[in-house]
């Protein structure tokens, strides 16, 4: 198949999409359709040429928005559909060409995400109604975690929870942690090793792979388990929930709201969940920004030491995502609480490896590598599409 495959990431109010040709050295047609439904709903992008655009949707809805894109869209047709759907539960364990079975399932999975998979499905819907003749394929931001032992994904709570309602751990950002150690794999001579990847940014997590499969994983039954992340309390107490109701009568509404929306570099700094703002607030000795900061990268290294128990050896640590591969100060500082791992920092390379750039920022000494590596969650859906697709053709 080597026509381009057209990624779709559709959310509440928004569709994210990229035309990703089976060359990588090729440009890619991308944008992003926001505030749908709304007035001031806009569609912005790199058109075929490499132009980039601007135009307003005025209360389009995703069909609408959809066929915009379509209309956009130079060059070769696409000859597939991939769709990053956040939840695939324990049924899908990889891509997974949609039919209407397959969508049932989505739907019935969706309790397990009910901010995600319902968004996700609007834009299959309106995706089959625009390409009916396309084939379409669910990529689960899940799946590359199903590899985990029941020591990593198992909760230590009574059988039939896990059992009659799939209540375990499942992890997320699937697709960036299988991007990343993949191209890790080819890059290193220390290659199908054992890698600790952090993805860092607004949503963040961490995962440890031995020899290409996830091993263990920061997220859990949801996205809010793990670090402290932009808005996201990461790891608390589980007996918040009761003590804010009691003491303060909140409902669980208000609780869900605090720990999701409320909370996270921007909680702890009262300022900003943007680390690039809270990096200057800090610089200026704003207190709240500090502290964001210190608490955020010591959660980071702490978690990739836990994460490390599930790893026969350590080979290294990658850094992906918009803070992991732009913030070259919160990546010295998890280093630097990381010193018992024999860790090297390059601090010229350190500071050299920002803006998309990829490369080994470790000093070069026996121990453990460090790599910066921008993530390509369009690519790997891309990938897994066509992978499939070559495997069961219609």
């Amino acid at each position: 198949m080597r026509d381009p495959v057209l990624v779709i990431n559709c959310g509440s109010s928004s569709i994210k999409y990229a035309l990703v040709p089976e060359d990588p050295a090729l440009p890619r047609q991308s944008g992003l359709a926001e505030r749908l439904g709304g007035n001031d709903a806009r569609l912005k992008g790199v058109d075929a040429d490499g132009r980039e655009f601007s135009q307003p949707l005025h209360g389009a809805d995703h069909a609408e928005a959809m066929a915009v894109i379509l209309e956009r869209l130079g060059g070769p047709p696409p000859a597939a559909v991939g769709h990053r759907i956040v939840h695939g539960g324990e049924r899908f364990t990889g891509a997974t060409r949609i039919d209407p079975a397959v969508l049932r399932a989505i739907e019935t999975t969706g309790a397990l995400a009910p901010l995600h998979n319902p968004a996700n499905l609007v834009g299959v819907r309106a995706t089959l109604a625009l390409f009916p003749a396309l084939p379409q394929v669910a990529v689960f931001d899940t799946a590359f975690h199903q590899s985990l032992p029941p020591r990593a994904y198992r909760y230590a709570l009574p059988q039939h929870l896990y059992a009659q309602h799939g209540i375990r751990r499942y992890g997320f950002h699937g697709s960036s942690h299988a991007y990343v150690s993949g191209r890790v794999d080819h890059l290193s001579t220390r290659a199908h090793g054992g890698w600790l990847v952090a993805h860092l940014g607004n949503g963040c997590s961490t995962c440890a792979v031995w020899q290409g499969q996830s091993v263990d994983t920061s997220m859990g039954l949801t996205p809010l388990e793990g670090l402290v992340m932009g808005t996201r309390s990461g790891d608390v107490d589980p007996g918040l929930h009761a003590h804010l109701g009691r003491q303060l009568g909140w409902s669980l509404e208000r609780i869900d709201t605090l720990l999701n929306k409320e909370s996270g570099l921007l909680g702890l700094s009262g300022i900003s969940n943007d680390m690039r703002r809270l990096e200057q607030a800090a610089a200026e000795h704003h207190p709240g920004a500090e502290l964001a900061i210190e608490v955020f990268c010591y959660r980071i290294a702490k978690s990739l030491a836990a994460l490390s128990c599930s790893l026969p050896r350590l080979d290294g640590i990658v850094f992906t995502g918009g803070i992991g591969e732009n913030a070259s100060a919160v990546r010295a500082r998890v280093i630097e609480a990381l010193p018992h791992f024999g860790l090297r920092l390059s601090a010229t390379a350190n500071a050299e490896t920002v803006g998309g750039q990829e490369g080994r920022i470790d000093a070069g000494a026996a121990g453990p590598e460090l790599w910066v590596i921008p993530t390509d969650e369009e690519g790997q859906i891309a990938f897994e599409t066509r992978q499939l697709l070559s495997e069961t053709p219609a």
